[in-house]
């Protein structure tokens, strides 16, 4: 199994393991770490590497068994954010204090919003297939970018200051995003 796993050392002071939804497993290791240390910190997490191996299956496994959206669906889908996410900008902004330019709805492969340094907000229109707490935390994510434009504890000490239900919808779409993106793309 060690084989199938990427260590990666650098000046960091502690050893990390990650699994991606690919199924490849990246080990960050301090850069002095002993080749032993790492190996025994992998063996003590076999356990916790094999069970979300085996998610990750599943979960790939139900993806195929996803219908596709016709252009039809995905049309509708973009009309379906045009007609609604502009207004819960609208209702967020004055929240977080910020103002913003155009909104864009795409049916991006990897994101379910940016927000561009001249405060242009971009969403995807797959946010339509999920609930619309889910659809408000992304909103107030773009638009807490307009305040600070990095993941730095400020930031999302900002998103929860607007959504303080931000972690829990966050979490769905991190556990369902990858079914809705898979609807639309093989």
């Amino acid at each position: 199994m060690e084989e199938t796993i990427t260590i990666l050392r650098s000046d960091r002071k502690t050893i990390s393991l990650r699994i991606y939804d690919d199924g490849k497993i990246v080990v960050r290791a301090p850069r002095r770490m002993p080749d032993a240390d790492i190996r025994e910190f992998i063996h003590r997490k076999d356990h916790w590497i094999q069970t979300h191996l085996e998610e990750i299956k599943k979960r790939q496994a139900m993806k195929q068994d996803l219908p596709r959206l016709t252009l039809t669906e995905i049309q509708a889908l973009a009309d379906q954010a045009l007609r609604i996410i502009p207004g819960r900008v609208a209702l967020y902004a004055p929240l977080v204090g910020v103002t913003y330019g155009r909104i864009t709805i795409r049916n991006q492969k990897t994101r379910w919003g940016s927000c561009s340094a001249k405060g242009n907000l971009n969403f995807n229109c797959l946010l339509m297939l999920a609930p619309p707490e889910v659809v408000d935390s992304v909103v107030v994510h773009e638009l807490c970018h307009r305040k600070v434009m990095n993941h730095s504890k400020e930031f999302y000490d900002e998103v929860l200051r607007v959504y303080p239900e931000y972690r829990k919808w966050h979490g769905w779409l991190r556990e369902h995003g990858a079914e809705l993106m898979a609807r639309m793309y093989p």
